[in-house]
């Protein structure tokens, strides 16, 4: 009876995590006035940016599928190969500058851009003081609400994107008399009537050579309208509510935007119908139980359940400044920042083949920095770690398609630029078109232009997902062909050492965007077996030989290749060597860690495979890196810390991604205290700088990896709780996290040892479970949820 009520009380316990996370609002009481203060909406596919101003409120509109360009051009650089030979007779003469300067040959255009869509002003015509600003993002329902007293009377603002219903609602209440106008920095015309705008335009180029669009924006209002020639004015109105929708003509990334284009003006037109079927609630309501499906399946405390509202009643830019310069360590804020994290991704990744970008869907600029592209060799893989682990696993199904549109175009590019015939591969940058070719235009650095193993690393995320799901027919059907794929280019890509024959090596190779000095001095980017690309290789075909044992299928050569590798050396500072030599880094604190992929997100080097001794040297390449880097690459490491089991370090590093930032253009008078580099903007944006959404992902990312670590080596699964957990979050709760090997669990701790969890199986199997310093075998049925006495 006893053993009967602590099973209920652990149960009742856990089942209430819900209740205990405090809610997940960002809060501000003034308008933005640069992007990095502006407020994020998504659907998955269309995204807004709110500023919510007062006099003029200013919301930049994006469309997830608008860009630059057209389908890729398979022949393009049909010969570039012939260089290879000349650069590999260069590198192993040890000749890099040689090297350097040839590699310009093999080199392509650069990614096409992604563009903003629109920008929607509504602008009060009212006249007297604006006192009691207030705006707010509320992550638990995915709405953002802003309100403000004129002359004493109250005008309020909501909106939402809904996914179910592929629209952008407003609704204004209050004393209403205010201008809607739409407009746009790309090509467009804007056509008014009697409440609706409708806005047709095209991507930046030529009409005939790129992706058009249609915006459309209705309103229902009690008041009286008024049309001009691009806008109109609602007056004397109580209420307003306004829906937007947008399609564009982008029909995948092998069809001609113009001439195979989607039909976008019907399909506008069909979305915008739809509008008139439900009231506002109604909609909202959809959108609601959509967002709240995914959403809600993890809840977070990092704190006792009498300090959880701790921070709440700051405003999020007070509340973030407090936590660096004032030393108030809110867990609220990290609370906050990890569920704003799931909450981008369930906002910015949900259109079928096209994934989360550099800024998620979020570009307020006609150029975005870095184009606002797919950079392959992490940022786009960053994007993704946190969609299985939180729970997400939906959200990661676009990049899916993606990959599978890369390994269409891939097998051209290694064709034209390598010279192999099987496989594929995929470089530095692609865009929604799915382009693979290294890029550098044939005048750019090596040591981000030619790197050509972005396929092989991109391609572990679909292990992962099988991993966690056990989902055996996407194993067999998506994910091991597009790996073999990849694997297959790796195997002919890689040539025997003829510095230690027997041996397999990459020539020519580049570590990304680093650089080395050599032991005579000389300052370059081109080697040959360089650190990162035999670690993304190890990984592959690790991952890909054990994918192929679950179909019951076996290959012979990529275990030998394996077993060739050149091996991992630790280097006269006791770190994990960067370069097939003992090399200096040209800069000890650069941002990339590329050589560490195996400990993560690789898992080969944690698995048991290698020694202690290369654990210590990962340990001390981040020692020797330090602490300042930038946001992505923050996040990075505190997943990196969370590994190697070192939970202080973790959490610093989580704490210096919470470093607030001031926007981009802003006059340090007016942001005193606010701080320049890498770490969070006021709208808690990652900033690189500028903002790049990776950083928030890894961040979230990390704080699952400081909770829960788990990994299956020769088909045992492994769950260890609290595997990083520091001294500063000595008690908490959280549910709904996922493990590999098709596990959920919910737990929560005092004073740093777990004190219930609970365990739901997907699949039958057993696993075993480390927590506290013990271990315990724990089998379930498929579908059973299974509670777990661990005190």
């Amino acid at each position: 009876m006893k053993r009967k009520y602590l099973l209920l009380s652990a149960f009742t316990c856990l089942t209430t995590l819900a209740q205990q996370q405090a809610p997940m609002v960002l809060k501000y009481n003034k308008p933005a006035t640069y992007f990095e203060e502006s407020l994020p909406i998504g659907n998955g596919k269309m995204g807004a940016l709110i500023y919510g101003g007062s006099d003029d409120n200013v919301i930049y509109l994006n469309d997830i599928t608008l860009w630059t360009g057209k389908p890729v051009d398979r022949n393009l650089d049909a010969d570039a190969h012939k260089w290879i030979p000349e650069i590999r007779k260069a590198l192993f003469n040890e000749d890099y500058k040689l090297a350097d300067s040839l590699q310009l040959h093999v080199q392509g255009p650069n990614s096409q851009y992604y563009q903003p869509l629109g920008t929607l002003h509504i602008k009060d015509l009212g006249l007297g003081e604006i006192k009691d600003y207030q705006r707010t993002l509320n992550i638990d329902s995915a709405i953002v609400r802003d309100s403000y007293k004129r002359d004493g009377r109250l005008v309020s603002r909501e909106y939402f994107a809904s996914n179910p219903d592929k629209l952008i609602a407003i609704r204004l209440r209050g004393d209403i008399n205010c201008q809607i106008a739409l407009t746009a920095q790309v090509p467009h015309h804007v056509k008014s009537t009697l409440g609706q705008l409708t806005m047709t335009g095209h991507a930046t180029g030529d009409p005939q050579e790129s992706t058009h669009f249609c915006t459309m924006l209705s309103v229902k209002t009690d008041g009286e309208m008024a049309a001009s020639d691009s806008s109109f004015t609602i007056t004397k109105a109580k209420e307003a509510i306004i829906y937007i929708v947008n399609e564009t003509s982008f029909n995948g990334f092998d069809k001609h935007p113009v001439r195979q284009g989607a039909n976008y003006l019907e399909m506008a037109a069909n979305d915008l119908w739809h509008t008139q079927n439900m009231t506002y609630d109604e909609f909202y309501a959809r959108h609601l139980a959509d967002y709240q499906a995914i959403y809600d399946r993890v809840k977070l405390r990092l704190s006792g359940p009498a300090n959880i509202s701790s921070g709440s009643s700051l405003t999020t830019d007070q509340l973030l400044l407090d936590y660096t310069n004032g030393g108030n360590h809110s867990s609220y804020l990290e609370e906050l920042y990890f569920q704003f994290g799931r909450y981008l991704l369930i906002s910015c990744s949900r259109t079928k083949n096209v994934p989360a970008n550099l800024q998620g869907l979020w570009a307020p600029q006609l150029w975005s920095p870095w184009r606002g592209n797919y950079t392959v060799n992490i940022n786009l893989e960053e994007n993704y770690w946190p969609a299985f682990v939180a729970n997400m696993a939906e959200m990661a199904e676009p990049l899916d398609g993606f990959i599978a549109g890369l390994a269409a175009n891939g097998k051209f590019t290694a064709k034209n630029y390598y010279n192999i015939q099987e496989g594929w591969c995929s470089s530095h940058n692609s865009d929604i078109w799915a382009m693979t070719n290294p890029v550098g235009e044939k005048n750019e650095s090596p040591e981000w232009s030619n790197w050509n193993l972005g396929g092989a690393w991109l391609v572990n995320t679909l292990w992962e997902r099988y991993q966690f799901t056990q989902d055996k027919a996407y194993l067999k059907n998506i994910a091991y062909p597009l790996m073999k794929g990849a694997a297959q280019f790796c195997l002919r890509w890689l040539i025997e050492n003829p510095k230690q024959p027997g041996e397999l090596i990459t020539a020519p190779s580049t570590s990304p965007e680093n650089e080395y000095k050599t032991d005579k001095g000389y300052h370059g980017t081109t080697c040959y077996g360089g650190t990162a690309d035999l670690a993304i290789i190890r990984e592959l075909f690790t991952n890909t030989i054990a994918a192929g044992k679950v179909l019951g299928l076996r290959n012979k050569e990529m275990e030998q290749a394996l077993a060739k590798l050149h091996p991992y050396t630790i280097g006269h500072m006791g770190d994990l060597n960067e370069w097939y030599y003992d090399w200096d880094d040209w800069d000890f604190q650069h941002r990339h860690q590329s050589h560490l992929i195996g400990l993560y997100p690789g898992n080969h080097i944690a698995s048991g495979q290698f020694t202690v001794e290369l654990l210590k040297a990962c340990e001390r390449s981040l020692e020797i890196k330090g602490d300042k880097t930038t946001g992505w690459s923050t996040g990075w490491r505190i997943n990196l810390w969370a590994r190697l089991h070192n939970a202080k370090q973790a959490y610093h590093i989580y704490q210096k991604l919470l470093t607030p930032i001031a926007p981009r253009g802003s006059k340090s008078a007016d942001w005193q205290g606010w701080h320049k580099g890498g770490g969070t903007y006021p709208n808690l944006f990652d900033a690189h700088p500028p903002f790049q959404i990776d950083g928030n992902f890894g961040g979230t990312a990390g704080v699952c990896e400081m909770l829960m670590q788990s990994s299956i080596v020769d088909g045992q699964c492994t769950i260890e709780l609290l595997p990083a957990c520091p001294e500063q979050w000595q008690e908490g709760a959280i549910s709904g996290l996922c493990a590999r090997g098709g596990y959920e669990v919910s737990f929560e701790w005092k004073k740093g040892t777990v004190r219930n969890c609970r365990i739901k199986a997907k699949k039958a199997g057993m696993l075993t479970l480390l927590y506290n310093g013990q271990q315990k075998k724990v089998k379930l049925k498929a579908g059973e949820e299974q509670n777990i006495k661990t005190w």
